[in-house]
C-alpha cells in the first residue's frame, strides 16, 4: 500500500510543491512594490522549470530513503537473531539458544494473553530464522529471495529454489518491463532519456541474475556498501535480496523522474533551425527557387544595361571611372565619419595658414 501511495504521489505532488515553492521564493526574493514575473512569461517559466527539476530530484531521494526505511522496518533473519550475515552455523545455533532461554513463551505468565502471544510470535520467528540460516540450501535461497522462500515447501535443492524464484519474481518483472518499455516507445512516450531507461533496466537485470546465480554475495555489497554502512553509519548491513529491493525501487522511480525532468528540459530546449517536416522542406525549396530566379533576372538586366558598351574599351573605361567617382562622392564622402575626418584635416591645415588665407 505504501509503495502504491509513493508512486501515486509522483502524479501530483511535484507540481503542487513547485507552485508553493515558487510563490514563497517570489515573496522572499522580490522586494515589496517590485513587479513579479507573470505566469506564462519566459522568466516565470524558467524559474518554474528549475524549481520543478529540483523538487523532482529531492522527491527521488526521499523515495529511495522511504524504500530503505521500509526494508529496515521489515527486518531480516540475521537481525532477528542478532548475528552478522557472514555468521557460521555454530554461531547461529549458539545465539538462538541464548535468545530462547530469555524469550521462551514458558517464561511469560499465561494469564497475560497479550505478552504471551507476543512471546510466542517472537519465539516462532527466531526458530524459523535459525532453521533457515542453519540449512545451507535454505540460507542460499533466503539471501537471494528473502522471506518469501519460507512458503516454498516443495523446493528441496538450490536449483528448485532458483527456478521458483525466477518464476515468481524475476521473470514476471522483466517481461512486464520489456513489454511496457516497448509499448511506451511505440506511442512516443519515452523519446527523452530512452537510452538511460533501457540501460537501467538491463543493468538491473544483469545485477539480479548475477546475485541469484552466484554462490557468494556480490563484491560491491561485501567490499563497498556494507563496510560503508557498518563503519560510517548506524545502518545495518544489507543482505543481497535487500539490495535487489532497493535497486528495483531506484530503477522504476528513476523512470518516473526522467519523465518529469525530460518534459521540463524539452520545454527549455530552443527550437532547432533545421527543417522538421516535409512541409518546411517544400517551403525552403520554393524560397531557394525564387532566389535563383531573382538572381538570374538581375544578371539579365545588368547585361542589357551594359550592352551599348560591349566591345568599346574606351567607353567601358570611362564608365568605370565615372562609377568610381560617383561612389566616392555619394557613398564614401557622405559617411558621417569620413566627413568628420575631412573636417578635422581641413581645420589643421587652416590653423597653420596666414590669417588672410584661412577663409
Amino acid at each position: 500500500m505504501s509503495a502504491l501511495l509513493s508512486y501515486a504521489g509522483w502524479a501530483f505532488l511535484p507540481g503542487l510543491v513547485t507552485g508553493w515553492i515558487q510563490t514563497i521564493y517570489y515573496g522572499i526574493a522580490i522586494r515589496a512594490g517590485d513587479p513579479k514575473p507573470q505566469p506564462g512569461s519566459p522568466k516565470h517559466q524558467k524559474h518554474k522549470r528549475r524549481i520543478h527539476i529540483a523538487v523532482i530530484i529531492v522527491y527521488l531521494l526521499y523515495t529511495l530513503y522511504e524504500a530503505d526505511y521500509l526494508v529496515r522496518q521489515n527486518g531480516d533473519f540475521y537481525r532477528t537473531l542478532g548475528v552478522f550475515p557472514g555468521a557460521d552455523e555454530k554461531s547461529i545455533r549458539s545465539r538462538f539458544r541464548r535468545l530462547a532461554a530469555i524469550h521462551h513463551p514458558d517464561k511469560v505468565v499465561p494469564e497475560d494473553a497479550v505478552r504471551h502471544a507476543a512471546a510466542e510470535a517472537l519465539f516462532v520467528s527466531m526458530k524459523t530464522a535459525q532453521d533457515t540460516l542453519c540449512d545451507p540450501v535454505k540460507r542460499y535461497a533466503y539471501d537471494r529471495f528473502g522471506p518469501d522462500m519460507v512458503q516454498w515447501q516443495q523446493c528441496v535443492t538450490i536449483r528448485d529454489y532458483l527456478w521458483r524464484g525466477v518464476q515468481t519474481s524475476a521473470l514476471p518483472l522483466y517481461l512486464g518491463a520489456a513489454c511496457g518499455l516497448g509499448f511506451l516507445s511505440l506511442v512516443g512516450y519515452l523519446n527523452w532519456g530512452r537510452f538511460w531507461r533501457y540501460f537501467s533496466v538491463t543493468a538491473l537485470c544483469v545485477l539480479e541474475f548475477h546475485i541469484i546465480t552466484r554462490p557468494y554475495p556480490p563484491a560491491i555489497l561485501e567490499k563497498v556498501v556494507n563496510p560503508f554502512l557498518v563503519n560510517l553509519t548506524s545502518h545495518p548491513p544489507l543482505i543481497p535480496f535487500q539490495l535487489l529491493v532497493l535497486a528495483r525501487k531506484a530503477t522504476f522511480t528513476l523512470f518516473i523522474a526522467l519523465s518529469h525532468i525530460g518534459g521540463q528540459i524539452q520545454q527549455a530546449a530552443p527550437a532547432t533551425s533545421g527543417p522538421t517536416n516535409a512541409q518546411e522542406q517544400q517551403q525552403l525549396g520554393r524560397l531557394e527557387g525564387i532566389a535563383k530566379s531573382q538572381d538570374t533576372e538581375a544578371t539579365r538586366l545588368l547585361a542589357m544595361e551594359m550592352a551599348p558598351f560591349s566591345g568599346d574599351e574606351a567607353a567601358t573605361k570611362d564608365l568605370r571611372g565615372r562609377i568610381r567617382e560617383w561612389l566616392v562622392n555619394n557613398t564614401i564622402r557622405s559617411d558621417p565619419e569620413v566627413r568628420d575626418a575631412m573636417g578635422r584635416a581641413l581645420m589643421k591645415k587652416r590653423s597653420g595658414a596666414p590669417a588672410g588665407a584661412r577663409n
